[in-house]
C-alpha cells in the first residue's frame, strides 16, 4: 500500500492473507507455489497492481487474490516467480497519473478516466471488468427539506466532478428535469475530493451523490438517501411517484440504460501496453486469477464476502451484503468485457464531451481500440477456464445488466459510427 513501511505493509499482506483463508478456505503461500513449480526455473517479476480499496466489487476481489496468491499461482504456470506491489488508490485519478509516469502495471479506472486517458493517448489497454453497477445516491441531512429531485433547483450539490458520481448526477437530471447541465437548474456544484466526504454531506452543500458503501457507513452520522442510480427512491424521498423507499421513478426507464439504470456505470481493470506486449503471460495470469476468485466470491455468503473488506468499508456484514449483491461481476459471475460494457464508455464520452471535460465524442474505433490487445488473451483465459459462460449468456436479454459479446468477438459488435 502507497506510504506504508515494509514492515508495516508485510503485516496487512499477512493478515489479508490470514483473513481470506480463514473465511473462505485456505490459502497457498509463495513456497508452495514454488514447489509446486519444481524443476521449473522461475524468473524473478515484480509487478504494481493498483486498486481502490473504497470502491466495491473490486475490493473483495482484490483481497481474496491477495489471501489466496491467486496472480502468483497463476503466474507460476508460465514460468514467473511473481511479486505484487499491490497499491491502495482512494480514486482513480492518481492511478492515471503513475500509470502516465510508467510506475504502475495495472490499475483500476472508471468510465470518466479511462476516457481521458484515451484522448490523452496513453499506452493502456482494458483486459477485464473490475466492478460495475455501483449504487450512486442522491444524499442530504436527515433534517434537510430536500425530498426528491426537483428540489434540487437553485441548490449547492457537492461530489467528485469529473467522475463517474457526476455523471450519474447529469443523467438523473436529464431524465428527471429535461436537462443534465446542472447550471440549467440554477444548481451550483462543489468539488469534494473523497467518496467518504461525499457521504457526510458536508457543510456548506446542500445535497451530495454518493457511492453506495460510504454512504451506508455514513447513516450513523445523519445521512440520508432520496433517490438513487438504478431508478428507485430512497427512505427520504416525499414526491410525485409518492413517500419513502422502493417506488420506481417513471423516468428511468427513458434512459438507454435500463435496467442499469440512468447510468451504465462501469470500472475496468486496466494494464500498460508494454506489459501486455512484452509479458502477455502475466496478463493471462492475471484474468485467471481474477476470475477464480469473482466465480468463488460469486457462490459464497455475500455477508462473508463483504468482511474480507470490513477494514475498509467499516460496513456490518449485513450492510456489506447489500453492497456485495448490488456488484456486475458477483451478479454475472465473471469479469469479461462485453459490448455493452463498451457500449458504457462510447456513452459516457458523449456526456463528458457535453460537459467540456473532453473536446468530442470518442468514436465506437476508438473506443474498441482499448480491447484490441487483450481480447485474445481473454479469449486465451476465457478457453482454459472451460469456455464459461456459453455466448448465449453473454447475450442474454433476461440478465438485469447490460451486456452483449465478450471482447473476443468484438468483429461482431454493432457497427455504431
Amino acid at each position: 500500500m502507497t506510504g506504508r513501511s515494509t514492515l508495516t505493509r508485510r503485516h496487512w499482506l499477512r493478515e489479508t492473507a490470514t483473513l481470506a483463508g480463514g473465511v473462505l478456505g485456505g490459502g497457498l503461500d509463495g513456497v508452495s507455489i514454488a514447489r509446486a513449480q519444481a524443476g521449473t526455473p522461475l524468473t524473478p517479476f515484480t509487478l504494481s497492481y493498483g486498486w481502490v480499496p473504497l470502491a466495491a466489487g473490486n475490493s473483495p476481489v482484490t483481497q481474496y487474490m491477495i489471501g489466496k496468491k491467486l496472480f502468483e499461482k497463476h503466474a507460476a504456470q508460465f514460468g514467473y516467480d511473481l511479486t505484487v506491489d499491490y497499491r491502495g488508490y482512494p480514486a482513480a485519478a492518481p492511478q492515471v497519473e503513475a500509470m502516465a509516469r510508467n510506475d504502475l502495471d495495472m490499475a483500476m479506472w472508471g468510465n470518466t478516466p479511462t476516457l481521458r486517458a484515451l484522448v490523452a493517448q496513453q499506452p493502456f489497454s482494458l483486459a477485464s471488468v473490475a466492478e460495475g453497477r455501483l449504487r450512486f445516491l442522491l444524499c442530504t441531512r436527515k433534517d434537510s427539506p430536500i425530498r426528491n429531485v426537483q428540489d434540487l433547483k437553485g441548490k449547492v450539490i457537492g461530489t467528485l466532478v469529473g467522475a463517474d458520481p457526476y455523471n450519474a448526477l447529469t443523467q438523473i437530471l436529464r431524465y428527471e428535469l429535461g436537462n443534465p447541465d446542472p447550471a440549467a437548474h440554477g444548481i451550483r456544484m462543489v468539488h469534494l475530493s473523497t467518496l467518504p466526504e461525499a457521504a457526510q454531506v458536508p457543510s456548506g452543500v446542500d445535497a451530495t451523490l454518493a457511492i453506495y458503501p460510504a454512504f451506508l457507513k455514513a447513516q450513523g452520522t445523519g445521512t440520508v438517501a432520496i433517490m438513487n442510480s438504478y431508478g428507485y427512491t430512497e427512505s427520504h424521498y416525499d414526491g410525485p411517484a409518492g413517500k419513502g423507499a422502493g417506488l420506481l421513478l417513471p423516468s428511468v426507464k427513458n434512459s438507454p440504460f435500463y435496467p442499469d439504470g440512468y447510468y451504465l456505470h462501469r470500472s475496468f481493470r486496466v494494464v500498460h501496453n508494454k506489459l501486455v506486449d512484452e509479458h502477455p503471460n502475466l496478463v493471462l495470469a492475471f484474468l485467471l486469477a481474477q476470475q477464480e476468485a469473482v466465480s468463488v466470491l460469486s457462490e459464497a455468503d455475500p455477508t462473508t464476502v463483504s468482511q474480507l473488506v470490513k477494514s475498509y468499508w467499516g460496513l456490518s456484514p449485513a450492510d456489506g451484503a447489500k453492497v456485495v449483491r448490488d456488484e456486475v461481476v458477483f451478479r454475472r459471475g465473471w469479469a469479461w468485457s462485453t459490448e455493452g460494457d463498451a457500449l458504457a464508455l462510447l456513452a459516457t464520452s458523449k456526456m463528458i464531451a457535453g460537459a467540456k471535460i473532453i473536446p468530442q465524442p470518442l468514436s465506437w474505433t476508438q473506443i474498441k481500440s482499448v480491447f484490441v490487445k487483450t481480447a485474445p488473451i481473454a479469449k486465451q483465459a476465457y478457453d482454459r477456464l472451460g469456455a464459461k459462460p456459453a455466448i448465449a449468456e453473454f447475450q442474454s436479454a433476461k440478465a438485469g445488466d447490460l451486456r452483449g459479446l465478450p471482447s473476443w468477438e468484438m468483429q461482431r459488435w454493432k457497427d455504431r459510427t
